[in-house]
């Protein structure tokens, strides 16, 4: 698994106080030197866009853990398995079979361990 501590956590919150101290600016510029309000304009577009990507970011990341999560679940089954063929077991398979029950990926026939 990933270490978590190389990434970057953002603080969504100062991105959108930033983003909304920045347009104040703008808008202020914008009264003040009228000449440049199509340049005025665009830069406020693209500071109205941080606010959105950072709930993006949010929702990504939940994802990201979740599939990191998914993934270490299967991972643990498979080593399981082999584990339990190695030794000997009876249904050395029953460790996948339950992940995969738990997702409702297995025929309707199918069991986990007993």
């Amino acid at each position: 698994m990933t270490d978590a501590s190389r990434h970057t956590r953002i603080d969504h919150r100062e991105v959108t106080t930033r983003s909304n101290t920045a347009r104040h600016m703008v808008a202020r510029l914008s009264t003040a030197i009228p000449a440049l309000a199509d340049i005025w304009q665009c830069i406020d577009n693209a500071l109205a866009d941080a606010p959105t990507l950072s709930v993006e970011v949010i929702r990504l990341r939940a994802e990201l853990d979740d599939t990191r999560l998914d993934r270490a679940n299967l991972l643990a089954a498979a080593r399981a398995t082999i584990g339990a063929y190695l030794d000997g077991e009876s249904d050395p398979l029953c460790y996948l079979r339950d992940e995969l029950a738990v997702r409702g990926q297995l025929p309707p026939n199918e069991g986990g361990c007993s």
